[in-house]
């Protein structure tokens, strides 16, 4: 297993998510972004998208919490032999939570190659 410091791992979410088009992080609205060590007991995730995507929010949306994007350090560490190959992961974690936010499903992102 690749064993990143933290701070290494969360410094490759933050470039992840600073590689996203400018145009596509400004129509990002009320998400924060989240890296945790591990999802939870029995789940096996990446990541996660918590929250009520865009194209499902209608004129009564707000006072709410924000959604939330959570990435998982410990899966995607282990499933990589590289750091290149933790790179890459990380990027592909990223697009597809932040798809998710965007209302984009799973079923696309497969098509896609973020699955």
């Amino acid at each position: 297993m690749l064993s990143l410091p933290p701070e290494e791992f969360d410094e490759l979410v933050a470039d992840a998510l600073d590689g996203l088009p400018s145009g596509l992080t400004r129509l990002m609205d009320n998400v924060a972004l989240f890296v945790e060590d591990e999802p939870p007991p029995g789940e096996h995730l990446l990541g996660v998208y918590e929250g009520i995507p865009l194209t499902s929010r209608g004129w009564s949306y707000g006072g709410v919490l924000p959604d939330r994007i959570t990435i998982f350090r410990g899966p995607i560490q282990r499933m990589c032999r590289t750091p290149a190959e933790v790179v890459e992961q990380v990027r592909i974690t990223v697009v597809h939570e932040v798809a998710h936010h965007f209302g984009i499903d799973d079923d696309r992102l497969h098509e896609l190659g973020y699955g």
